[in-house]
């Protein structure tokens, strides 16, 4: 695996002297260029990010042209709200804050506290993640931080506070994940998906004119509150680091809906989330200053076709507030440095954002960047349409090897259950990838679920992982039971050390070639066939068609008889004279006597077929009833 990817980039490094642009863009990167003393004492330049752009260019009219029919062809996937949906969410976020307001007066009055400062005493909620950004589609859930006053505890949070929420009626499937690496609290509130997480302040109230952008609030703060905090910081860095948010927004939700179409949207389970991809349309924005939405997706493919990683990508030069936070920094950190796609965070404390990136997909994401410059340099030549780019990925078509995950639990614990197996996910494919018999784990970020068929009151949820083999292994089940078994070990113990094992709950992993696996997969992950409907002529045509390109030999063909009168036309039921002597042995037969049947009928689909009988079913009864007859009094 260490070796394609060395391949990989050794090919890109070979590929990047036929651009320059992107030459540039990788060295300014690392050292951006100086300045004369007399050309910034003259004309200023400014810009965005950590170098200056690559070109300042308008856009031509082709470009515009571009730009329409991928807004057109955007609109087509119904990514886009309408005002009543977005007042809908605006409606849910204000009724969440009167509900946290709430909750923080009702702490007050659990503490005692005077009136005066139980008055004055209020907290607020900030959105960030895509509702924040701008790009959230039809359907998407909201990240919420949750910011309160000082004397309000974690602790209190998680339990005070989510009792309050599972008490109203608007909120159903709510669950506490307090074991992560920021602990969130999950629900579904007026149909809509809800993520909050918390931090406090070191204040006694909360201001209306918050910037939580001043790094002069995380002084003194603990942990889980700046890491709480850095997911609506990064989104409001992001923000401010592009220069046309319309055409940032734009955009990002052509890549987003790209990256969804071919299963690599998914940070949890190794590939890239939200954020990251963020982040990686937001530096284009920046060396592309001018450039129109269709540009800057076209420059997408092209920058990151050629980009040579582990090169970090990154907003802003990384800042020091000697607030004694861990950073991302390779030099410093040796775990840093084993990061194969760092993409960097313009907010401090810097992270990488896609620090679960594998060896397998990195490859993957690597390839698809490709396929898609491929596609949008023949949407430049008017040899494509923008629907070429977004075509799904069928998974169940690319491997002949699979492992299939399986966990069960009773319906009430199963969201929990299923959360920190997937969750998890990642570990057994890096198991995968150390085993020398796998080249590449590829898991698919879509699953499915389901009731048992013998205990309705158990759920199950299913996974696949697709395996790319070195070489064929006669014992290959042997060789992933290690793999398999040491997974499924760890989860039960991360279980039971967060308690939140209980009995029934079952996870399994099991090796499945591509032949064995059930049609539930097969109709969930395969392709979807096209169904033909013909008429009942065409079918009678099709029918005698099928049966005069059929051949039996004998010796010799039998010369066709012609139906009697009494016995309606349509299949011919023929039954060889009754022998009075006793059944016997058959004789074998010679290679001339046996029957020849064509290897190479046409292909005929099921749904292509005759729909309704070719004779009434009733005179196929009677038929066969005096042919019994017949025989039983032939032997006799």
């Amino acid at each position: 695996m260490r070796a394609e990817v060395k391949l990989l980039c050794a090919r890109r490094r070979r590929q990047r002297g036929e651009c320059g642009s992107v030459r540039r863009f990788r060295v300014w990167s690392e050292n951006p260029p100086p300045r004369s003393p007399a050309a910034s004492s003259t004309a200023p330049l400014q810009w965005y990010g950590i170098s200056a752009p690559i070109t300042r260019d308008q856009p031509r009219e082709e470009d515009l042209v571009r730009t329409k029919q991928l807004i057109e062809t955007l609109e087509t996937y119904n990514l886009f709200e309408d005002f009543a949906e977005l007042q809908h969410r605006g409606a849910v976020v204000q009724q969440l804050e009167c509900l946290f307001e709430e909750w923080i007066k009702e702490i007050c009055e659990e503490l005692n506290l005077p009136d005066y400062v139980t008055e004055k005493s209020r907290g607020k909620i900030f959105p960030f993640g895509s509702y924040r950004l701008g790009v959230d589609c039809k359907g998407a859930d909201i990240d919420a931080l949750c910011v309160g006053p000082g004397f309000v505890q974690r602790k209190d949070f998680f339990t005070s506070f989510f009792e309050k929420l599972k008490a109203q009626n608007e909120v159903k499937y709510i669950q506490a994940i307090q074991q992560t690496f920021v602990p969130i609290i999950k629900m579904s509130y007026d149909g809509i998906e809800i993520d909050l997480v918390f931090a406090r302040l070191l204040c006694k109230t909360v201001p209306d004119n918050l910037d939580l952008l001043n790094n002069s609030w995380l002084k003194g703060m603990d942990k889980e509150c700046i890491l709480s905090l850095n997911g609506y910081r990064v989104t409001a860095a992001i923000q401010s680091s592009v220069p046309n948010i319309h055409n940032f927004r734009l955009a990002l939700r052509a890549i987003k809906l790209w990256a969804k179409c071919r299963n690599i949207y998914s940070s949890k389970l190794g590939f890239l989330g939200g954020v990251s991809w963020a982040i990686l349309v937001a530096r284009i924005c920046q060396v592309y200053p001018n450039a129109t939405v269709s540009t800057l997706v076209i420059k997408f493919f092209k920058v990151y076709n050629l980009w040579d990683w582990p090169i970090p990508i990154e907003l802003k030069r990384p800042e020091n507030c000697d607030l004694n936070l861990p950073v991302w920094n390779p030099i410093v950190n040796q775990n840093d440095r084993c990061h194969l796609m760092p993409i960097i965070t313009p907010a401090y404390p810097q992270q990488n954002t896609a620090f679960n990136v594998s060896y397998s997909t990195l490859v993957i994401m690597i390839e698809e960047i490709q396929q898609g410059y491929a596609i949008t340099e023949d949407i430049q030549k008017k040899k494509a349409d923008w629907s070429k780019l977004f075509g799904t990925s069928i998974f169940i078509e690319k491997y002949q090897h699979f492992i299939q995950l399986h966990a069960s639990s009773a319906t009430e614990e199963h969201l929990e259950w299923v959360g920190l197996v997937e969750s998890k996910i990642r570990l057994l494919v890096g198991k995968l990838e150390r085993n020398l018999n796998v080249n590449r784990a590829h898991i698919n970020i879509e699953s499915f679920s389901g009731f048992s068929m013998w205990k309705k009151e158990r759920k199950y949820t299913k996974w696949l992982i697709g395996l790319v083999l070195n070489m064929k292994s006669t014992f290959l089940k042997k060789d992933l039971t290690l793999s398999l078994m040491s997974f499924t070990n760890t989860i039960y113990m991360l279980a039971q050390n967060c308690k939140l094992y209980k009995e029934g709950m079952d996870v399994s992993a099991r090796y499945v070639a591509k032949n064995c696996l059930s049609r539930h997969f097969r109709k969930v992950f395969g392709p979807k066939p096209v169904r033909k409907r013909i008429g009942l002529r065409q079918s009678k045509n099709l029918a005698k068609k099928i049966k005069a390109n059929t051949r039996f030999k004998s010796g010799e063909e039998p010369t066709p008889q012609s139906p009697s009168s009494d016995e309606p036309s349509g299949v011919s039921l023929s039954v060889s004279p009754p022998s009075p002597d006793r059944p016997r042995t058959p004789e074998p037969q010679t290679t001339s006597e046996r029957v020849h049947i064509d290897h190479n009928p046409p292909t005929v689909e099921l749904l292509d077929l005759p729909t309704v009988l070719s004779r009434p079913a009733a005179v196929v009864r009677r038929a066969i009833r005096i042919l019994l007859v017949s025989k039983r009094d032939g032997v006799s």
